[in-house]
């Protein structure tokens, strides 16, 4: 089982969504503590160890960390925003 930790910007993220989107949300992440690679997920292109997740029109963008079985959630963002 791993450990999920949110950052500051992803907690700021998750605050701004409406209660329907982060309804949806936050069971996925919670998910990732069993399940740090989901089916669905991809891993980052130009990073050794970022992943992110889509849940409808928004994406979960977080780090593993197989060795402290840690997963650090950096952004919740709609998907327009997500990578810039």
């Amino acid at each position: 089982m791993y450990e999920v930790y949110l950052e500051r910007a992803a907690e700021r993220d998750l605050r701004k969504l409406p209660a329907e989107t982060f309804h949806r949300i936050i069971p996925r992440i919670r998910a990732l503590a069993e399940t740090p690679r989901p089916p669905g997920c991809r891993k980052l292109t130009g990073s050794d160890s970022d992943w992110r997740i889509r849940i409808g029109e928004y994406r979960v963008i977080y780090e593993i960390d197989d060795a402290e079985k840690t997963v650090r959630i950096f952004r919740v963002r709609h998907r327009q925003e997500a990578y810039r």
